[in-house]
């Protein structure tokens, strides 16, 4: 091997990166083509800040390797899945020389081909639960190791690698608002990823994410798309007729923060992609009681109002993502969720609302008692009672849309120890 250092293979080079996560406001659902995961449709998403939900990645390169590894929020597990291949081996053919003239390290672009790598990669929210955990975690697996390699590509190019890892990963690439392009090439080359507006666009919006459940899905995104297209009548004229139109007037509600608009375009894609997985055979249930109970808080509150308040939307599990026009009301939005889903009388309230604790403040929260005090919303004083539904929300995040990836170059904060390159 011509990897060429002072001290020989003792070495470890490593880099650290955060990447957000993303909640699609026009939903992909469906493949063409299964191992490059070419999608049937665009698709427009927001951004989350990462502070509150993402993924940090360290990668790590030594030739004192013996084989390529992987550590998930504190667990080994396997590299041999093919997307995981796939993104590996695209970065690779893409590497360029690397020096580090402070460890003597000198790598040549062939050298990559021979070299092992170590992953170690964490979740700060809950992983398979559709929070989009799988899209943070391969965007951010692409950019930190095209950092670590020096590949010149920009964002756009490296989505088109992320997205073989995970459709939806392309659009954590950028900040702000994202479209992910379907393209039309059989190889993917223009099926990329490229950013509307960014985070400072529209930062009014607050997001406030009711946790439903934080288990792993039944059904796997993967094989629910692949049901839903061999089987539902309905995806066809979605992605022809339905979506395209979508794309264009949520682009312009977007750039003109239009957000009526941007609330009917956002709650019908998310009941449309739904009604989508029910059209499946079997029917694909990725909402469960307690979400259809917010979609109802939620509409009979924009109805009650001149102008709608807030949106609604789900990915494929039981979360509801709901995104308001700013953030009284957000604090408005909170005082409606505490007195529908109340919080278990034992619970730490810390624990129940995180991300952006300050949303409490401006709800004139401070204790569980604020919580049981909370009078019925205005819009449902003539139902008696008003039900309460206890414990059916583990925890609410509240966050706004944020910045794209990151590199972190504070080595404390590494999750690979930088002399072994094993897991610290």
């Amino acid at each position: 091997m011509a990897v060429e250092s002072t001290k020989k293979e003792s070495w470890v080079l490593t880099v650290m990166a955060q990447t957000p996560t993303n909640i699609a406001v026009i939903k992909y659902w469906g493949k063409r083509d299964e191992s490059l995961i070419l999608p049937i449709n665009d698709s427009i998403s927001v951004t989350l800040d990462p502070s509150h939900l993402c993924t940090t990645t360290t990668v790590a390169v030594s030739p004192s390797f013996t084989s390529d590894r992987m550590w998930l929020n504190g667990k080994e597990i396997p590299l041999s899945g093919g997307r995981y291949q796939n993104c590996l081996r695209e970065i690779r053919s893409r590497a360029s020389d690397v020096e580090d003239a402070e460890k003597g390290i000198k790598i040549t672009k062939k050298d990559w081909e021979k070299l092992h790598l170590h992953i170690a990669s964490y979740n700060n929210f809950p992983t398979a639960a559709g929070l989009a955990s799988s899209a943070a975690g391969f965007a951010c697996l692409v950019f930190s190791l095209a950092k670590l390699m020096n590949v010149k590509e920009d964002n756009g190019q490296l989505s088109a690698i992320a997205r073989q890892g995970s459709g939806s990963a392309c659009r954590s690439l950028y900040g702000g608002f994202v479209k992910w392009i379907m393209g039309k090439d059989d190889k993917g080359s223009d099926s990329i990823a490229v950013q509307l507006v960014d985070e400072n666009h529209w930062d009014e919006l607050v997001i406030l994410i009711a946790v439903v459940s934080s288990r792993q899905k039944e059904t796997s995104s993967t094989s629910g798309m692949r049901e839903t297209v061999d089987t539902s009548p309905l995806i066809q004229h979605r992605a022809a007729e339905v979506v395209p139109k979508r794309i264009l007037q949520m682009e312009e509600a977007i750039k003109n923060r239009d957000f009526p608009t941007f609330v009917q375009l956002t709650c019908s894609d998310s009941n449309q992609f739904h009604a989508v997985c029910l059209d499946t055979s079997p029917p694909i249930f990725y909402m469960n009681d307690t979400s259809h109970r917010i979609i109802s808080c939620v509409e009979k509150w924009n109805r009650s109002e001149e102008t709608p308040q807030v949106a609604y939307t789900f990915d494929a599990g039981p979360n509801a993502v709901l995104i308001a026009r700013n953030r009284k009301t957000a604090a408005l939005l909170l005082q409606r969720l505490l007195f529908h889903f109340p919080p278990q009388s034992d619970a730490d309230l810390n624990s129940y609302v995180v991300g952006d604790k300050s949303i409490l403040k401006d709800a004139g929260i401070q204790d569980i008692k604020d919580i049981e005090a909370l009078p019925p919303p205005p819009e449902i004083k003539d139902i008696i009672p008003a039900q309460k539904f206890t414990g059916d929300v583990s925890y609410f995040i509240c966050t706004k849309p944020g910045k794209g990836p990151i590199l972190i170059t504070d080595e404390d904060k590494a999750l690979l120890n930088p002399e072994t390159g094993l897991p610290k």
